[in-house]
């Protein structure tokens, strides 16, 4: 391991929390600042900075884990309704682990007065727009 792996959340420690692992990326749920119950954080093995590093190989295995993670979370929790993806490629997009991660954020009907506008609302004054 690098000295950035050494120091890396995901590298390090996170691998110990794994709920499933494919051949390019695992699953560990976010115990320590879920959005939502269930909130899911999808990995790679590799040790990239971010979503844009990734090859063809990750992102197609990727792409496969996070539909089957819905899934199972839909079959898990019969709340949940809705799901955000998220993804925070660099320090000013609020990307605060340097290595990719994808956050899939579990939502039920209710959790908030008025979910319109989703992800929009990494910028608060952005979320709520007109037709």
């Amino acid at each position: 391991m690098t000295k950035s792996e050494n120091d890396c959340f995901l590298c390090s420690r996170a691998k110990n929390e794994c709920i499933y692992s494919s051949k390019f990326v695992f699953v560990i749920r976010d115990n320590k600042f879920p959005v939502t119950k269930h909130h899911t954080l999808i990995a790679t093995h590799r040790h990239v900075s971010d979503f844009f590093d990734l090859n063809n190989e990750e992102l197609n295995d990727l792409s496969n884990v996070l539909k089957k993670q819905r899934q199972l979370l839909i079959n898990l929790d019969k709340e949940i309704t809705g799901f955000n993806v998220g993804v925070n490629a660099g320090v000013d997009a609020g990307q605060s682990i340097m290595h990719c991660h994808i956050h899939l954020i579990p939502r039920r009907k209710g959790d908030m007065d008025n979910p319109r506008g989703g992800v929009r609302g990494v910028i608060p004054s952005k979320q709520k727009y007109n037709k």
